[in-house]
């Protein structure tokens, strides 16, 4: 840290908050209560994140020489949030590239794109139907019945939803920051139990490394792991989450698989969501960060395994 124009810009800009600042020491620690981080310089990311770090994980954050998993998420959030990231994250955006790459078969239907929620003309919209913003994770509001939908209610959600830039949500996760809001209404779906699970590959240096299947997300969330084979593995992600009798294998799994190796080329690390309905695959997003890099992995074995295949550059990437 040796700009100390950073720090006196901070200073003015951020009334009754407080920096401890030593100069001589290379040491900033901050103190941060209510910042708006899209007011933080640049420079201070890093001491902003490893204070983050702490208060959700209970551990130090080591940028120098990263080598937990979360660890060289943290890493990747400074200094791989590149362009090609940014237009994969926005849900509208990457339509086009799942088109060019595999092709549009495997896009879940669009009834419309908006800007605004007063342009969504709702008598021309079915039943069901699932509502979200292209600009974050997990803003997906899913309709059953159109007719018992408290449209006010709905309106003020999306509204807040839009004037927020995600990038500053949960950890700096830096690639949605230059997504431009959208409202995105898809095709309801779901499989033959009524529900959509999700087959969530995670890949690290463009190769899928194994499956964890979510199921009953919004109800009583479960998962399980599995080896590319269908193998169930004795590991977990997030421990909180229990395990549900193990489904068969999908006869679409090699085509699953194989559609995932080619989405994952060329990055670090990227986790491809798809879902299955009626033997058909569909793309559900690509991530970079999974859980903003706060995952609970066990066993420590399993954790150890999977950041000792993330080869991090030598040097920041540029973005």
């Amino acid at each position: 840290m040796n700009k100390l124009s950073d720090f006196i810009t901070l200073y003015q800009t951020l009334n009754k908050k407080y920096i401890i600042f030593n100069i001589l020491g290379l040491k900033l620690k901050l103190k941060l209560k209510n910042i708006p981080l899209s007011k933080l310089s640049p420079s201070l990311y890093p001491e902003y994140l490893k204070e983050w770090f702490k208060k959700n994980t209970g551990k130090d954050l080591n940028l120098t020489a990263p080598h937990t998993f979360n660890e060289k998420i943290q890493w990747l959030k400074l200094y791989d949030s590149t362009p090609l990231k940014t237009k994969l994250a926005d849900k509208y955006l990457v339509r086009d590239w799942i088109k060019e790459k595999i092709g549009e078969k495997y896009l879940i239907p669009v009834l419309g794109v908006y800007d605004r929620f007063s342009d969504i003309d709702f008598s021309h919209l079915p039943e069901k139907f699932v509502i979200k913003c292209n600009h974050g994770s997990g803003w997906n509001i899913i309709i059953k019945d159109k007719s018992k939908i408290d449209k006010a209610q709905i309106k003020k959600q999306i509204n807040q939803w839009l004037k927020t830039n995600y990038a500053f949500q949960a950890g700096l996760e830096l690639h949605y920051k230059d997504i431009k809001p959208k409202i995105i209404i898809e095709q309801y779906m779901e499989d033959e139990n009524g529900e959509l699970r999700d087959y969530k590959y995670t890949c690290i240096n463009g190769k899928p490394e194994f499956i964890w299947i979510d199921s009953a997300r919004f109800t009583q969330h479960k998962r399980n792991i599995y080896d590319l084979n269908w193998h169930q593995l004795p590991y977990k992600i997030n421990s909180s989450y229990q395990t549900f009798p193990s489904p068969e294998k999908p006869s679409c799994l090699e085509e699953m698989t194989q559609l995932a190796e080619i989405l994952c080329q060329g990055f670090i690390y990227a986790r491809i969501d798809f879902y299955i309905i009626n033997n058909q695959v569909y793309f559900g997003e690509i991530t970079f960060t999974s859980s903003s890099g706060t995952e609970d992995i066990s066993p420590k074995s399993f954790d150890k395994y999977l950041a000792d295949k993330i080869v991090l550059p030598l040097r920041p990437a540029k973005k």
